[in-house]
């Protein structure tokens, strides 16, 4: 038995069907099952059992003899959510009564760390543990999920095995729920059929020209094949990150979406919110080489290929994953 929380969300969904294409049915999901849209990711999907993220612990007391392996994916993920409160409760506390149901009860964790742990990327994106603690998030949501890392690697008991990954950019399937949160690239696809134009900040920074900004865009698809991975790996236990390792431009986003809907390219630039100009990111980068150095040795999609395959068969039709 599998445990997936957050299953009926973006990055959870994708990886039940990822299970399920490898032969896994016998799938506990986990998440708060309350909204309609969200459980849209989970109609097609096999599985043993729900259990509402509130009844979770009381249910592993009774039942964790039978699991074989905990994916901790479910989290609150609002950049612009500012009330700490929440995060304490859903990201931090919630992770840490995960991570000692798994210490006593012997089972492996992967749990989902981000990318923003690393704010305006100071001291680079590197995996490495002992730069934990000199990151400087740019809000909540990036602060709880480094505090969570401070804290597992501060443990004197840990899982036998345990992986929190970064996750960089994540776009694809399954994130029709997740309204402004959703990514660049879910946005640039409906802002395009609506107008058949799109509009990118400017650059405020003189070392980047208009649309040059540079993010780690990383399929879902390729995301779920590393969960995967570590299903089966079971040992180096640390933190990951998970990007491509390859950043590109918005504008090459933009552009490929343009193409991927045969539409003829008409972009143009406005001025990035002063709320937001100050803690913008001009670059992020995923250094691969740690995930790459045990073993993980399958090939990312390109930015192309990824939304000409996210547009074509998914997003025109609104189809799930």
């Amino acid at each position: 038995m599998i445990i997936v929380t957050g299953a009926a969300g973006f990055i959870g969904s994708a990886f039940v069907n990822k299970l399920n294409s490898e032969g896994f049915k016998d799938i506990v999901l986990v998440d708060n099952f309350s909204n309609p849209e969200k459980n849209k990711n989970i109609e097609n999907k096999t599985y043993t059992k729900k259990v509402d993220r509130n009844d979770f612990f009381a249910w592993l007391d009774e039942n964790h003899k039978y699991v074989q392996f905990i994916f901790h994916i479910g989290a609150r993920t609002d950049t612009t959510e500012f009330n700490v409160e929440i995060f304490n409760e859903l990201n931090l506390g919630y992770t840490k009564q995960m991570w000692k149901a798994c210490v006593e009860y012997g089972l492996p964790l992967v749990y989902a760390s981000s990318a923003a742990t690393y704010g305006m990327g100071e001291h680079g994106y590197n995996d490495n543990h002992d730069i934990v603690n000199k990151l400087k998030p740019l809000n909540p949501y990036g602060d709880s999920k480094n505090d969570f890392d401070k804290w597992a690697l501060a443990q004197k008991e840990k899982p036998y095995f345990w992986a929190g990954l970064k996750f960089f950019n994540v776009y694809g399937p399954n994130e029709y729920h997740k309204a402004r949160m959703a990514s660049v690239i879910f946005h640039a696809y409906n802002q395009i059929k609506a107008a058949e134009k799109m509009k990118l900040f400017r650059s405020h920074n003189p070392n980047f020209k208009d649309g040059e900004q540079i993010r780690d865009f990383v399929y879902v698809k390729d995301v779920v094949k590393v969960l995967y991975f570590f299903l089966n790996h079971r040992k180096d236990s640390g933190l990951y990150n998970l990007g491509t390792g390859k950043a590109r431009t918005f504008l090459d986003l933009v552009k490929s979406t343009f193409k991927a809907m045969k539409i003829k390219e008409d972009i143009s630039f406005i001025d990035t919110p002063e709320d937001i100009r100050d803690k913008y990111q001009y670059f992020t980068e995923a250094n691969m080489a740690k995930l790459k150095s045990i073993g993980y040795s399958e090939t990312f999609y390109s930015l192309e290929k990824g939304v000409e395959d996210y547009v074509k068969n998914y997003l025109v039709e609104h189809n799930y994953l």
